[in-house]
């Protein structure tokens, strides 16, 4: 039985791994989804690689106010509504001791990261139904900080800062019956997570990511469609008596 038939949903940084993955679980399932990313191009090889009439793009960055009023509009000008808003969009960070942090790389990581989660949760509601989801990816470094953490000191802020934004933006939307949760993935097998510990692993001189295998209990970074899966849940009927909360896909790692 599809879970979200006939739902529309926006899922932000749409281009990568994860936002593919999701999207393309999502349209199985009966959803309109709208992908939106920061490279026209890009986004228009993944409508492509989707093949579904029900895709449609738009770029903008998530972490400018108007960016995110045009995305939440356009959405629901093509199909009237909203019932999911996916903000999953990031980026790694800069990665460097403490002592020398690049003040700036510090604040756009924070503003994509929180500001975005902060902006979806503020303007996706005007144009959701009652009883919707919005979804946030954080990510196990903003419960556990974790390998290489000492080196990526604003992912890892940033992504504790987005459980406040969840649990707040949770309370202030219960009346409306519209939840609020985060996705906190462990290590992604993608490209993505793989040029974090390439980097950490440099500068550490310790092979990152052989270490953080032999940490997880499953032994394995995580694919992206089982990150999806979890979306799913949180984005369909299945989770309407779960709010504010985290939710781990970390193989049994914060175990």
């Amino acid at each position: 039985m599809p879970l979200l038939e006939n739902k529309v949903c926006i899922i932000t940084g749409g281009c990568g791994s994860v936002g593919l993955a999701s999207a393309r679980l999502f349209l199985e399932h009966g959803a309109k989804v709208m992908l939106v990313d920061l490279d026209q191009a890009v986004l228009a090889a993944a409508k492509a690689a989707l093949g579904s009439p029900d895709v449609e793009v738009w770029v903008g960055d998530v972490s400018i106010a108007a960016d995110v009023q045009a995305y939440v509009d356009a959405t629901a000008a093509k199909w009237g509504r909203i019932d999911v808003l996916f903000s999953n969009a990031g980026n790694h960070g800069s990665i460097g001791g403490l002592e020398d942090y690049d003040e700036e790389a510090f604040d756009r990581t924070y503003r994509i990261h929180v500001k975005g989660a902060f902006l979806a949760c503020k303007y996706g509601p005007k144009k959701m139904r009652d009883g919707g989801s919005i979804i946030v990816t954080s990510s196990m470094a903003g419960t556990r900080g974790g390998e290489g953490a000492g080196q990526n000191i604003a992912y890892v802020t940033a992504k504790h800062a987005q459980t406040g934004v969840v649990r707040a933006a949770a309370r202030a939307l219960a009346p409306r019956n519209i939840r609020v949760n985060s996705l906190n993935p462990g290590p992604i097998a993608n490209d993505f997570q793989q040029a974090i510990e390439d980097q950490i692993s440099a500068l550490v001189g310790v092979d990152v990511t052989r270490q953080i295998d032999r940490e997880i209990p499953l032994q394995r970074h995580a694919q992206p469609s089982e990150v999806a899966s979890v979306a799913l849940y949180l984005a369909s009927s299945m989770s309407s008596f779960v709010t504010g909360h985290i939710h781990a896909v970390d193989g049994g790692l914060a175990s």
